[in-house]
């Protein structure tokens, strides 16, 4: 009796994930394939439609199956929600701005251009317009959990990416009310819609305003608490607070997420929060995918399996080359082009969204939605594999590919992460002193060009884990970063100490602020070089203006000192940092 009383379905099917996770996870693991896959298997084996079709001729099973699939949505839905949420903390509000035109312009198009040529090619397949335009939208939609998952955001390939995806979460809420107004029983669509959109504008900036006031001291306190369980239950609260709000005037959850996790990267705390959630987004991630899985019906794949393969077949190859030919339009480079169009090929979880609104609108029937489900499960089965065919393929397609090659450098020499203005002329300073480097970039252009002016320099993402091994980082003289972007250059810095604790790590700063950070991440010298042009600018102004130098120099000196101070404060630091340069009027004295 009282083991009946223990039991609990609820209980069952986490034991049930958990085991199949712990057991085909690292069988997948061990023979390199990703857990993308793995997880998708798992919720094909303890689904509906693989061992429990059998529950009811072997009771016993139900030990080992998923008793409530639809009770795991809500962990699902959780887990796209704490990844949304992780792509604002990696991001800023300074760089999704710069993001604008990439989001609005490639994002745009791509959603636009796929979605109509999809529409097209179904209604010449006999689909009504409307069902064609809806089914269109939907299959043109790309899965944010698994591409973001596969593709490093601070790449090319990643970067075109995110913002083709953000563009699809924004405009998923305005596609399912057009779905609403085309229905054959609309009525006030575009007014609603209207009114949503501004309610959800309010929200936005509700949370903007409040976020920033509120979220700094909420942290502060649960950081003196020095407690990591009070820590994680600030960080979950304001994502859920997020999410639920936005959802509460309409707009999807995860555009709250993104905003939560946007707040907090403009914060102090946003390696902690981003560290200590990374385990709850791993597992909720992993749920859903298991969802993906138990949506698959085997029996019914094979007993219409010519009909679902060449459909899938036909998205993912007119998705591909759409969005291959727009980057391509746009100005990427082959390579980045091709490994983006097939990655964001596949159909998504939004997909299966738009796809309910659809047969909700009675834009149809259930017979086409149950098809286009199957078909959208296979195209998110099979992204893992198309992200590595799309890898591969990109490297056979692009001219660039002799300066992917590493150059003949010497045994011990300085790695220049970033090859822009600034890497370039580190680069000439370290070759005028006969210092052997290479630099390193992700631009395929700047490689080439300066591969081309005689510098030692090769293609390459830095922030992935073996780059820098490749280069010789565990006997370089010295890392130096240089491309302007603060948080990849705080990221990389703080791995890098970890794992060389006695190389010298050079990086360039933005300001004192920045700087502070970098020396608390790890960093050996950081030089701000906002401050220092305008030191110099101030000292040239004053030169100019007819003071005497010897005012001007100690004013320098003094401001300088003043800055180290700053630095030396926000950073910790026990010993006040170099940021003396030679200046015009030392030069001249």
């Amino acid at each position: 009796m009282a083991g009946s009383e223990l039991y609990s379905p609820v209980l069952s099917d986490a034991l049930v994930i958990l085991g199949a996770a712990g057991i085909v996870i690292p069988l997948f693991a061990r023979f390199r394939i990703t857990p993308i896959i793995g997880f998708i298997f798992v919720g094909l084996l303890v689904g509906p439609y693989g061992l429990g079709a059998h529950v009811r001729d072997y009771p016993w099973l139900v030990h080992f199956t998923i008793t409530d699939p639809q009770g795991l949505g809500p962990f699902a839905e959780f887990g796209i929600i704490l990844l949304l949420f992780t792509i604002g903390l990696e991001l800023s509000f300074n760089r999704l701005w710069q993001m604008r035109k990439q989001v609005f312009g490639v994002g745009a198009l791509e959603l636009i251009v796929c979605g109509v040529a999809l529409a097209i090619g179904l209604v010449a397949t006999g689909e009504t317009p409307t069902g064609a335009l809806a089914l269109g939208l939907a299959l043109a939609m790309s899965s944010t959990a698994l591409v973001l998952k596969i593709a490093d955001s601070g790449t090319p390939v990643g970067k075109a990416a995110l913002a083709m995806l953000l563009f699809e979460d924004i405009a998923l809420v305005p596609i399912i009310f057009l779905l609403g107004a085309l229905a054959p029983a609309a009525g006030g669509g575009i007014g609603d819609l209207l009114h949503t959109l501004l309610l959800g504008l309010a929200m936005i900036l509700g949370l903007l305003v409040f976020g920033r006031f509120l979220l700094p001291p909420l942290f502060a306190q649960a950081a003196r608490t020095k407690s990591p369980e009070v820590f994680l239950a600030a960080s979950l609260l304001v994502v859920i607070v997020a999410a639920l709000a936005t959802a509460g005037v309409g707009l999807s959850p995860i555009v709250g997420a993104l905003i939560a996790g946007l707040l907090i990267a403009e914060t102090e705390y946003h390696t902690e929060v981003e560290a200590i959630t990374a385990p709850f987004q791993g597992l909720a991630l992993g749920i859903f995918l298991i969802t993906i899985g138990m949506s698959i019906d085997l029996e019914a794949v094979w007993d219409d399996l010519g009909p679902i393969l060449l459909a899938t077949a036909a998205v993912l190859l007119l998705k591909a080359v759409v969005t291959a030919l727009l980057l391509r339009v746009m100005g990427a480079r082959r390579g980045t082009s091709t490994e983006a169009g097939i990655l964001m090929s596949s159909p998504s979880e939004t997909t299966l969204i738009v796809l309910t609104a659809a047969l909700s609108a009675q834009l149809i029937s259930p017979e086409t939605g149950r098809f286009w489900q199957t078909v959208t499960a296979l195209g998110m089965m099979v992204t893992p594999l198309l992200a590595l065919a799309g890898r591969r393929l990109a490297r056979s397609v692009d001219v660039d590919a002799a300066a992917m090659q590493q150059p003949d450098v010497a045994e011990r020499h300085a790695i220049i992460v970033g090859f822009g203005r600034v890497g370039r002329l580190v680069a000439d300073m370290l070759a005028s002193h006969k210092q052997p480097y290479v630099a390193v970039d992700s631009d395929a252009d700047l490689i080439r060009d300066g591969q081309r002016e005689g510098y030692s320099a090769v293609f390459g993402d830095a922030s992935r884990a073996d780059a820098l091994e490749r280069l010789g980082a565990d006997n370089a003289t010295a890392i130096i970063f240089t491309m302007d972007e603060p948080v990849a250059i705080q990221r990389l810095v703080k791995k890098l100490r970890g794992r060389y604790p006695v190389l010298p790590l050079i990086a360039r700063a933005r300001d004192a602020s920045h700087a502070a950070q970098l020396y608390r991440a790890g960093a050996s010298h950081a030089v701000p070089e906002t401050l220092e042009a305008s030191l110099q600018l101030s000292e040239a102004v004053l030169v100019d203006l007819g003071v005497a130098m010897g005012p001007v120099i100690a004013s320098i000196h003094e401001k300088r000192d003043e800055l180290r101070a700053q630095i030396m404060e926000e950073g910790e630091l026990v010993e006040k940092p170099k940021l003396k340069s030679t200046s015009l009027s030392e030069r001249l004295a």
